[in-house]
C-alpha cells in the first residue's frame, strides 16, 4: 500500500472534520447567521431508511444522503459518479455498459440492492440520474422493510417530484473528447390542482479507449420522464409517472491484468471487437396514492411496473491464463436478448399516537415483487485473433432464430411492522419485524427478521445509538441437488446476515451534520463444499457453514463549515474476510479496500462565483478471490467552478469541471480480466439557463 496515498486521504478527511469542530467552537460564541448563507449540502432526513421522511437524528442506522446540489456541481452522468461521495461504497466492474458497487465490502445485487422511491428496482444498467432529486445510501442489512437484500445495505434513488411553481431549466454540457449532453427539466401547474415534472435528456459519449480497428467506443442515450400530481381533495393526492431510457453503447469488458497487477499492453486497448454492442430499453410506469385520514394517520399505496429489454451482441474475448502482449486470444461471439419484468407494490399505514406519556410513530405495511426473466441466445463459431491483424467481421447470427426460450419466475411478499417509541426528550427505541415468503419453483422460502435500535439524545441536536438488524437472501433451490454429495437432498435455508452498529450523530448549530459509526456484519449460511477422501460412496460433503465477516469504522461530515465553505466528507476503515469458506477462508473479497475516503467542497468567493475541490481515495484492493493480485491504492483530485449571471434577464450558470486534475494513472473496480481503467484528466463545460 502506498503510505503517502493513505496519509493524504486521511489527512484531508480529518481536516474537514477538524475544521467543522473548530467552526462549531467559534459558532458557540456567535449564534446569529447574517448574509446570504444558504445550506444546500446538509440533509436532515431520509425517506428510505424508515419508509418515511424521518429525521436522521431519529434513525438508528447510518444513512448518507447525497443531494441534487452535489449531483449538479459534479456534472454527474452516472450513478457511480454520484456514489463516489460516500466512502462506504467502492466501485466494482463497469463492463457491458453497467456499474457494480460494493457497500461496506458486500456486492449490491442488480435485483435487490437498489430502490427507486421505495420500490425494488432492477439495476442492470446505468441509472438515469437526471430524474433524481437525491440518492440515499442505507447501510447494513435492511430486509426488515424491503425483503431480500445483501448485508451491505441499499441504495435508494429518490426521483424529482412535480412542482406547483413554474420551472424550466435548459442545459448543455460537453467534454474534451467530444461527448455532449442536452437536458430540459420543466415543472409547474397545468390546471388547478394538477402539477407536473418532466425531464428530457439526449447524450452522446465518446470514450478514450479504442477497438482494434482504431475506433473509439461510443454511447448514445435518450431519457424521457414525466410525473404528475393531482390533488383530488386536500387529503387525497394521486401521483402517476412514466419514464423511458434508450441506451446503446459499444461493449468494453475491461482491461486485463498480469500476475503483478499491471495492465497488459496499452491501457486504451479494448479486447472486444468494434461490432460488439449492448442496446437496452427500460420503461417504468407507476402510481403513488397518498390519503391523509387525519392529522396523525396516513395511508400510502404504490405500484411500479418496470420492463427491461436488452440485446447484447458479444464478441466475448477470453483471457488466456498466461497472456502476454501480442499473443492471440479466443473470442466466442453470440447474440442474446434478455427480457426482465419487475412488478412491485406496497401498502403502508403510518400514524402517531400516545399510550400514556409514551409517543409512538407506527408503520404497518406490506410489499410484493413479481419477477419474470426470459432469454434467447444464439452462438457463433469461436475465432482466434492476434492484435495487429484485421478485425474479424461480425458473424451473421440473430437471437431471433432461437426457437427455445429460457425463463425464470418468482414472486415474494412480506408484511412488516415498525414502531419508533419516544419515552422522553432523551430516550427512544425503534422496533421492527418482517415476515417474508418467496414462491419459486424448487426454491420456496420463508423468513422472519427483526430489527431493534436504542437512541439516546444527550442534547437536542445529538444522538448516540446502538442497533441490531438482520437480513436474508434465499438460496437458488430448496434442497441440495447433487447425488455425489453426502448431503444430497439437504434442505437449504436462506443466507442470513446480522449487523451490530454503534453510532453518533451530531448536528452542529443546525449547519453541519457529523456522523460516526462502528459496525460488525456477519453473513452466514453460505454453502461450503469439501472434498471427501476416504468415503467410497461420495465425492464431496456440502454444509451451510460459510461465514463472511466485515468490521469497520466510518466518519462523515456534511454541511456548512462557515457561511461560504460547504463540505461533504467521509472516510471508512474496513476489515473484511471470509472466516469459514472451503475456497477462500482467511481471504478478503475483491474490491474491498481497508481504507477509503471522499471529499467534495464548495467555497463561495462571491454571490456569483463558487469554486469546488474534491478528493477520491481508494486503498489497496485485491483483484482476484485468491488474493494473489493487488491493485495499487490511488487518489484522484477533482476541481470545478460555477459563475452565475443574468443574460437577457435570465439566470444563467456557466460551469467548468476538471476530473482527475493531476492526471493520476489508476485502476478502478474489476478483476484480472475485466478491470476498469481510471479516466484520464477530463475537462467538462456546461451552460444552464433558468427561464
Amino acid at each position: 500500500m502506498k503510505l503517502n496515498h493513505i496519509t493524504k486521504a486521511i489527512t484531508l478527511s480529518l481536516l474537514s472534520l477538524s475544521a467543522a469542530a473548530v467552526a462549531d467552537e467559534k459558532k458557540l460564541e456567535v449564534i446569529e447567521v447574517k448574509g446570504t448563507y444558504f445550506n444546500d449540502y446538509k440533509v436532515d432526513d431520509a425517506s428510505g431508511a424508515m419508509r418515511g421522511n424521518t429525521s436522521l437524528l431519529e434513525t438508528a442506522q447510518s444513512v448518507t444522503v447525497i443531494p441534487e446540489t452535489i449531483i449538479y456541481e459534479q456534472l454527474a452522468t452516472t450513478l457511480g459518479e454520484v456514489l463516489i461521495n460516500d466512502a462506504s461504497l467502492s466501485p466494482g466492474s463497469k463492463q457491458r455498459n453497467r456499474e457494480v458497487f460494493n457497500s461496506r465490502g458486500f456486492a449490491l445485487s442488480s435485483s435487490n440492492g437498489y430502490l427507486r422511491d421505495g420500490h425494488q428496482h432492477w439495476s442492470h444498467y446505468q441509472q438515469p440520474i437526471e430524474t433524481l432529486s437525491r440518492v440515499e445510501v442505507i447501510k447494513g442489512p435492511s430486509s426488515v422493510l424491503y425483503g431480500q437484500s445483501a448485508p451491505g445495505g441499499l441504495v435508494n434513488m429518490v426521483t424529482k417530484k412535480p412542482t406547483s411553481s413554474s420551472l424550466l431549466d435548459i442545459s448543455a454540457d460537453a467534454d474534451q473528447n467530444g461527448s455532449t449532453r442536452f437536458m430540459l427539466d420543466a415543472g409547474g401547474n397545468l390546471i388547478e390542482n394538477l402539477n407536473y415534472r418532466g425531464v428530457l435528456v439526449k447524450q452522446d459519449v465518446v470514450y478514450d479507449r479504442e477497438y482494434a480497428n482504431g475506433e473509439n467506443r461510443e454511447r448514445d442515450r435518450f431519457l424521457g420522464y414525466l410525473a404528475v400530481d393531482y390533488a383530488v381533495t386536500d387529503d387525497l393526492i394521486v401521483n402517476v409517472y412514466y419514464d423511458q431510457t434508450d441506451d446503446k453503447a459499444g461493449l468494453d469488458t475491461g482491461a486485463w491484468l498480469n500476475s503483478n497487477g499491471d495492465v497488459i499492453g496499452d491501457k486504451e486497448y479494448i479486447y472486444d471487437f468494434s461490432w460488439a454492442f449492448t442496446d437496452i430499453r427500460v420503461n417504468n410506469l407507476g402510481t403513488k396514492i397518498d390519503y391523509h385520514l387525519n392529522n396523525d394517520w396516513q395511508m400510502t399505496f404504490g405500484y411500479n411496473e418496470q420492463t427491461f429489454e436488452r440485446q447484447r451482441f458479444e464478441s466475448a474475448p477470453r483471457k488466456p491464463s498466461d497472456y502476454a502482449v501480442g499473443d492471440s486470444y479466443e473470442s466466442r461471439p453470440y447474440d442474446r436478448f434478455d427480457d426482465w419484468q419487475f412488478k412491485t407494490m406496497y401498502f403502508d399505514v403510518k400514524g402517531e399516537f400516545n399510550t400514556g406519556s409514551i409517543r409512538h410513530n407506527l408503520l404497518v405495511g406490506a410489499n410484493s415483487l413479481d419477477y419474470y426473466y426470459g432469454q434467447l441466445r444464439v452462438k457463433a463459431a469461436s475465432v482466434d485473433y492476434t492484435p495487429g491483424n484485421t478485425e474479424p467481421t461480425r458473424p451473421d447470427i440473430s437471437y431471433k432464430t432461437d426457437d427455445t426460450l429460457y425463463t425464470s419466475e418468482y414472486d415474494f411478499y412480506g408484511i412488516y411492522l415498525q414502531d419508533l417509541i419516544t419515552f422522553n426528550d432523551t430516550w427512544q427505541v425503534s422496533l421492527g419485524g418482517r415476515f417474508d415468503k418467496q414462491n419459486k419453483e424448487g426454491a420456496d422460502n420463508e423468513s422472519f427478521v427483526p430489527k431493534v435500535g436504542v437512541l439516546y439524545h444527550p442534547v437536542s441536536d445529538a444522538t448516540v445509538y446502538v442497533s441490531y438488524a438482520e437480513g436474508f437472501e434465499p438460496q437458488s433451490s430448496e434442497t441440495l441437488n447433487d447425488e455425489t454429495d453426502k448431503n444430497h437432498g439437504m434442505k437449504l435455508d436462506a443466507v442470513t446476515s446480522e449487523q451490530l452498529e454503534l453510532g453518533l450523530k451530531w448536528q452542529v448549530s443546525d449547519r453541519l451534520m457529523i456522523d460516526t459509526a462502528v459496525f460488525d456484519i456477519e453473513k452466514s449460511g453460505v454453502l461450503v463444499r469439501e472434498t471427501l477422501i476416504d468415503d467410497p460412496n461420495f465425492e464431496t460433503i456440502t454444509t451451510q457453514a460459510g461465514l463472511q465477516r466485515h468490521k469497520g469504522f466510518e466518519a462523515s461530515a456534511q454541511g456548512a463549515v462557515t457561511d461560504t465553505l460547504f463540505v461533504m466528507a467521509s472516510t471508512m476503515y474496513l476489515d473484511a474476510q471470509y472466516e469459514r469458506d472451503s475456497n477462500y477462508e482467511g481471504k478478503t473479497p475483491v474490491d474491498a479496500p481497508k481504507w477509503s475516503a471522499s471529499l467534495w467542497s464548495r467555497y463561495e468567493m462571491t454571490e456569483k462565483l463558487a469554486l469546488n475541490a474534491g478528493l477520491i481515495y481508494q486503498g489497496e484492493r485485491f483483484a482476484d478471490a485468491d488474493n494473489t493480485i493487488t491493485k495499487d491504492a490511488y487518489y484522484r483530485i477533482d476541481l470545478g467552478a460555477t459563475f452565475s449571471t443574468l443574460i437577457g434577464g435570465q439566470d444563467t450558470d456557466f460551469r467548468f469541471n476538471i476530473e482527475n486534475a493531476l492526471d493520476e494513472d489508476y485502476l478502478a473496480g474489476g478483476g484480472v480480466n475485466n478491470v476498469t481503467i481510471g479516466d484520464a484528466r477530463t475537462a467538462r463545460f456546461e451552460v444552464r439557463v433558468s427561464l
